[in-house]
């Protein structure tokens, strides 16, 4: 399992590579198409062409208030 630190007012995200089999790269690129945070880490770090990492600090949707 790993843990992707978001920052210290926010959880950190865990992930598996069992949860990531219930995402798929479906040409999606924004966060507004997410349905959760750990969706948007799987697209930005296993499709091309996202836009919600806009600093590029690994962590996607940062100002996204529904996460």
């Amino acid at each position: 399992m790993e843990t992707i630190k978001l920052s210290p007012s926010k959880e950190p995200v865990k992930s598996s590579p069992a949860s990531y089999q219930k995402f798929k790269c479906d040409g999606r690129q924004h966060c507004s198409q997410m349905t959760s945070r750990e969706e948007a880490v799987f697209f930005i770090r296993n499709c091309p062409n996202t836009k919600m990492d806009g600093d590029n600090d690994g962590i996607p949707c940062e100002n996204d208030s529904r996460f």
